[in-house]
């Protein structure tokens, strides 16, 4: 699901209460809300769906592809999502 999709099924599913310019506000307002508390270096955790925090990768030598020569790569923090229970449980076909 893209981001303009979600925005088309909350217009939707709460219309007409709330239409399509409204929920396009809502979603970037938590988007951003998101991304702060992540570049602050917080934890977000929404239960029943899962938790966003950051990993930390220190640094290392890798290769060009292309040419094959070595390359410094600096440290760096990166997003990581782990999926609650109730999702992972959700989404589990075998069950």
């Amino acid at each position: 699901m893209t981001k303009s999709e979600l925005i088309a099924r909350l217009a939707e599913r709460f219309a007409p209460q709330l239409v399509a310019k409204d929920a396009d506000y809502a979603v970037k307002v938590i988007i951003d809300a998101m991304t702060e508390a992540l570049s602050k270096g917080d934890r977000i955790e929404i239960r029943g769906f899962g938790s966003f925090a950051l990993n930390y990768r220190p640094p290392r030598i890798g290769r060009n592809p292309k040419s094959g020569e070595k390359v410094s790569v600096p440290e760096k923090f990166v997003p990581h999502f782990k999926a609650g229970k109730e999702l992972r449980e959700r989404v589990d076909i075998n069950s």
